[in-house]
């Protein structure tokens, strides 16, 4: 018991300094937004052709979505699913075919989900969604076989914790999923010890590509 409490104390603390650091990254973007829409403006309008150009080129075919997702999940010893291959990180505006749902990585919209401990009711774009695994968050999903009794377990649960989102996922292959970037199991439920550990581990863990992101100021539905 004394080790749950100082394990908890410490991922408590570890997200503290995460929030604090996001707090001044947003500070810093604000400034950088002023200055860089003046840029952007004169951008447009010297530049509309090139921006036509670049709009049709980022509405590319999803083969080569696949490509730079291309690899297969090795499941590790505690039953997590870890991606072994590449995960693309540019940002894009059109539809990402991923390779596994929910996905675990991959190009992604430019702006994230809101996962500071958001519980959405219906499906929400991927994405959206994968932008929020970029930013260290855990993604939990379930689809119409889970039983409603976990769901609502499950969304306290994740109201509670920061750096975490929830929603419904009709295409997964099992009633319970939780996912970061580059990892993924499946849970009986929600009183499952493999919850509290895969959050303990994946919260902000170390497979986040931008510890410290924001989790808040992006899509709330």
């Amino acid at each position: 018991m004394g080790s749950a409490k100082k394990s908890s104390a410490a991922r408590t603390a570890r997200i503290e300094e995460m929030r604090r650091a996001e707090q001044a990254r947003e500070r810093r973007n604000r400034i950088l937004v002023v200055a860089a829409s003046v840029v952007v403006v004169a951008g447009l309008v010297a530049g509309g052709v090139v921006l036509v150009r670049s709009q049709s080129d980022d509405g590319g075919s999803s083969a080569a979505d696949d490509a730079k997702s291309a690899g297969k999940f090795v499941t590790d010893a505690d039953g997590v699913r870890a991606w072994k291959g590449t995960l693309g990180r540019e940002h894009v505006t059109r539809s990402v075919d991923y390779p596994v749902t929910p996905p675990v990585g991959g190009d992604h919209n430019p702006v994230w989900m809101n996962c500071d401990g958001d519980v959405y009711e219906d499906e929400i774009n991927t994405t959206n969604a994968v932008h929020s695994l970029e930013h260290g968050a855990v993604w939990v999903t379930y689809n119409g076989d889970a039983p409603k009794v976990d769901v609502e377990a499950l969304a306290a649960k994740v109201e509670k914790t920061p750096y975490t989102l929830m929603s419904p996922v009709d295409g997964q292959k099992d009633p319970i999923v939780l996912t970061a970037w580059g990892h993924q199991r499946t849970v009986t439920g929600a009183a499952d010890p493999a919850v509290d550990a895969f959050l303990e581990k994946f919260v902000q863990g170390q497979q986040t590509p931008e510890p410290g992101a924001a989790c808040t100021g992006g899509l709330s539905k």
